[in-house]
């Protein structure tokens, strides 16, 4: 049996950065992390109360890769449902791509992530390596933006 997580409906951020140059950034998944450990996937994290949806994201593009977006652009927001490890949760995701020097990344969190790596789209499309299970939804809806 699936258990609601706490009944509350989460808020969050998705970003997916380039370097314009047509790579993308993605983070591994560390042990440390509360699920879906070993996954590489875009960035993101849950808004702080009092917090506008602009000022998450900036904390959190800092917080994972030790960069200031030079440019933002909304992409759109998705409701995410997920059931892992029995129980369920619910997120609305506010969706955007960053634009950010490649010469100033870094993981931020080595205790959160395993290593970044830079793709382009026809490199992640044939990785082999497992992805969050919600980067296929997001590269669904916004992949026509990414060529």
């Amino acid at each position: 049996m699936l258990r609601p997580m706490e009944g509350i409906i989460r808020v969050g951020v998705c970003f997916f950065c380039h370097d314009g140059q047509g790579r993308y950034l993605l983070s591994k998944r560390s042990q440390n992390c509360r699920d879906e450990q070993g996954a590489w996937d875009p960035g993101g994290g849950g808004l702080k109360f009092g917090e506008s949806v602009e000022e998450a994201l900036h904390r959190e593009v800092q917080e994972e890769y030790a960069a200031k977006p030079l440019s933002v652009e909304f992409l759109g927001f998705r409701d995410v449902l997920r059931a892992i490890n029995n129980t369920t949760s619910h997120w609305v995701m506010f969706d955007y791509r960053v634009h950010l020097n490649a010469d100033n990344v870094k993981n931020n969190e080595p205790h959160k992530c395993d290593g970044l790596r830079w793709v382009t789209i026809p490199e992640l499309d044939s990785m082999q390596d497992p992805i969050h299970s919600q980067f296929p939804a997001y590269l669904a809806k916004y992949r026509h933006l990414f060529i």
